[in-house]
C-alpha cells in the first residue's frame, strides 16, 4: 500500500512532512511489510468503538487509542486489541496511564 494511501485511511491529509513520520514508522516497525493490511483492518474494526489507529507524536510507531463511550465498548476494543496481537504475532505496549498501546512490530 502507498503511503497516501495509508494516510489517508487513517484520516490524515498526506503531506510532507506527515508522509516523512510514516516512513520512519514503517522503518521502525519490525516486519511492517507482514502486518500492515492487519494494522488497516484493526483501525477499520475499532472505529465502530470510537477507537483508531493513529501515529504517536512522541515515539516511531503506530500507536492504538482507546477512545469508547462506556466501559464495556472499552472492554471490547481490548479484546480485539489482545485478538489482533495473538492472531497475527504482533507485539503491543500498554502505554502507561493511557487507555493506548503502541504497535511494535511482528514478533517471531
Amino acid at each position: 500500500m502507498q503511503r497516501d494511501a495509508m494516510l489517508t485511511q487513517l484520516g490524515y491529509v498526506p503531506n510532507d512532512a506527515l508522509l516523512s513520520q510514516l516512513q520512519k514508522i514503517e522503518e521502525n516497525t519490525l516486519g511492517y511489510e507482514k502486518i500492515q493490511k492487519h494494522i488497516m483492518d484493526l483501525h477499520d474494526a475499532l472505529k465502530v468503538d470510537g477507537s483508531c489507529v493513529v501515529m504517536s507524536n512522541t515515539r516511531d510507531n503506530f500507536k492504538i487509542k482507546v477512545d469508547a463511550p462506556s466501559i464495556e465498548i472499552a472492554q471490547e476494543a481490548h479484546e480485539k486489541i489482545q485478538h489482533f496481537s495473538e492472531k497475527f504475532k504482533v507485539d503491543v505496549e500498554k502505554v502507561e496511564s493511557k487507555n493506548a498501546y503502541y504497535i511494535l512490530g511482528f514478533s517471531h
